[in-house]
């Protein structure tokens, strides 16, 4: 049985249709892509299905029961469904431990009993080192493990993943991947759109890509990156590149030999003749003064007054008349 089912969603803004029957389903404990290029309804068929957007026909299903008409808050409460948006969700004020046993306090969970669950999902995303600190001071990273642990704490059976590669390394990326896979092992379903189509096509289980309002391809990732039109149309070679290697990160990153070198010098070393930024045809001198004294001083700027000053001797002198007719 599908945790989740959407039937011929339809939406149009103005004259344009930017949706055109879309329909897909998730399986439990599966984790289902949604690719596309841009403006290609990826992004409002995602938004219809997690109850952000209202569509103009069609139906949603979660665990047999329709919420077309549900609220994304509905959703979460009474049917399962969890949400991680792009944007960052964490209270920034409130430390990461803090932002968890906020959420089972909501929910009315026993003081002792959230104490003893929070400890159980900061350990699971091994985030227990960073427990006293402040949500705005997390890296990328950080921040993603945390708000997936936020969405764990309603219980879901399926995770909506709007964008979680977004403004992240690539180390983080391989974390997050990892991540993924270990909540389809503990049986929840993911449906996670993302524009990093090589990242998402090896951490689903299937994958539909949208163009142009509708669904162009749906199978294995082997089957989406050997379809001709997806190929064509968004995906192109960039199946076809290799993997960049990230433990090799750090050497890739280090500057290439020169024939200069950077020699950071004392106060007490400055009157010391240095030879580093001396030409090699240039024979040095005997006096090491001289040696670093330029050969011809710069030309002072000529001021406003100068110039005044130039101009007014440069104006012929007009030799006052005498008057003879007096």
């Amino acid at each position: 049985m599908a945790i989740l089912e959407v039937r011929g969603l339809e939406k149009t803004y103005g004259r344009r249709k930017v949706v055109s029957g879309v329909s897909l389903t998730v399986g439990d404990a599966e984790i289902v892509g949604l690719l596309g290029p841009n403006g290609a309804g990826k992004s409002t068929s995602f938004k219809m299905t997690c109850g952000i957007v209202r569509p103009d026909r069609g139906q949603v299903y979660l665990s047999g029961t329709e919420v077309t008409d549900w609220p994304l808050y509905r959703r979460a409460a009474e049917g399962g469904m969890g949400y991680l948006a792009q944007e960052s969700s964490v209270f920034r004020k409130l430390s990461v431990e803090q932002n968890i046993l906020a959420l089972y306090e909501l929910l009315g969970v026993p003081s002792r009993e959230r104490k003893v669950r929070t400890e159980r999902l900061l350990s699971d995303f091994e985030i227990t080192h960073i427990r006293k600190s402040k949500a705005s001071r997390l890296s990328g990273g950080e921040r993603r493990r945390l708000e997936i642990a936020r969405c764990l704490v309603s219980e879901p059976r399926i995770i909506m993943l709007d964008e979680p590669f977004a403004g992240i390394d690539p180390i983080t990326v391989q974390n997050i991947q990892e991540i993924i896979k270990r909540l389809r092992d503990r049986g929840i379903a993911i449906l996670i759109t993302d524009h990093a189509a090589r990242e998402i096509l090896q951490t689903v289980d299937r994958c539909y890509v949208i163009s142009k309002g509708s669904v162009l391809c749906e199978g294995s990732p082997d089957e989406i990156k050997q379809h001709a039109a997806v190929r064509e149309e968004y995906l192109g070679d960039i199946v076809d590149e290799p993997l960049r290697d990230t433990s090799r990160l750090e050497v890739a990153i280090k500057p290439e030999p020169t024939d200069f070198r950077i020699v950071r010098q004392d106060a007490s070393d400055l009157r010391k003749p240095s030879k580093i930024h001396t030409p090699p045809t240039v024979e040095p001198s005997s006096d090491p003064v001289s040696e670093h004294r330029p050969s011809r001083l710069p030309t002072p700027h000529l001021g406003l007054f100068t110039r005044r000053k130039a101009t007014e001797e440069a104006r012929p002198a007009v030799r006052p008349t005498r008057r003879t007719d007096l």
